[in-house]
């Protein structure tokens, strides 16, 4: 597990070796911002805040690139498609 900061807060991130590529989340106090590896409808059945992003190799590049997908409880507390992930973050904390 590693900490990342996004304006003063402390996240927990996960990265999750596979054989062929990496599986990364950074999980806040509400919910957590994912690669695509996490299937949205997984957390939409279990009524989980999730946000993804794509083609991301690093945690970094979660903060910056823009939100693909999110769950319902997601979309519920404000997180839309386009903003970047550290946006989504915030909104996670």
């Amino acid at each position: 597990m590693d900490t990342i900061k996004v304006d003063g807060r402390n996240f927990d991130a996960y990265t999750i070796k596979t054989t062929n590529a990496s599986m990364l989340i950074i999980r806040g106090g509400r919910g957590m911002l994912a690669c695509g590896y996490v299937k949205l409808e997984t957390a939409d059945r279990l009524g989980d805040i999730l946000a993804i992003v794509s083609g991301v190799n690093s945690y970094a590049d979660m903060l910056e690139k823009p939100v693909v997908g999110v769950s319902k409880s997601a979309a519920a507390i404000g997180i839309k498609v386009g903003m970047s992930g550290e946006d989504a973050l915030r909104l996670l904390a």
